[in-house]
């Protein structure tokens, strides 16, 4: 067989299934979050403190799984990362995106995925994170010939990490593998000090 995955640009599956698909695997996703404890902007906002390290981990092992799998799927044939959507980069704008979300998961404790999570679970604290987020989506649109340029700011095109570098794809995930083990490594220690130190404050 000539086509390959992703399997609905090939024409493989229609995208009514496409679409029925991604649903069901959203709300796996939310499932395994919640079970995760990641409805609870406490446990969320415990990254920040460095008492509980676990969005970290999940976000880390998520990123070297995602990578390690499709490398492998492409080495193999069933998937070809040439049909994978892989989205311009803007490195100015989007490094001054990540820190403002990350100013705002550092005060709400919630970022977009987590806050449906949370509201699902009936954690009423965030909807006002959903209604705010939405205001600034809303903001960003009607504001965009004041935006555009920063938008826009750092354009690379659809440039990959091993493309920038010229190394092997293979070398960045390895790379990312052994960054997640000294992190989850470091993590744990700090997570261990941090409790440590509660726990001399409590008596």
């Amino acid at each position: 067989m000539n086509e390959i995955a992703p399997l609905a640009p090939v024409g493989l599956i229609s995208p009514e299934v496409n679409l029925i698909l991604a649903g069901g695997i959203g709300l796996l996703f939310g499932f395994v979050l919640e079970r995760a404890g990641f409805g609870s902007s406490r446990k969320l906002a415990a990254q920040w403190t460095g008492r509980d390290w676990s969005v970290f981990r999940v976000m880390f092992s998520a990123i070297v799984t995602t990578l390690f799998g499709a490398l492998l799927l492409d080495a193999l044939g069933l998937m070809s990362l040439e049909r994978v959507l892989v989205l311009s980069t803007y490195w100015s704008s989007q490094i001054i995106g990540g820190l403002v979300m990350g100013l705002g998961f550092a005060l709400a404790g919630y970022c977009p995925g987590t806050s449906l999570v949370a509201l699902a679970s009936g954690r009423w604290d965030a909807l006002v994170y959903i209604l705010g987020m939405s205001a600034g989506v809303v903001a960003f649109a009607w504001g965009w010939p004041f935006w555009e340029d920063l938008y826009n700011a750092g354009a690379l095109g659809k440039t990959t990490l091993a493309q920038w570098w010229s190394v092997s794809p293979w070398g960045i995930a390895f790379g990312l593998l052994i960054i997640a083990g000294v992190g989850w490594h470091l993590a744990h220690r700090w997570e261990l000090r941090s409790r440590t130190t509660q726990g001399a404050q409590d008596v």
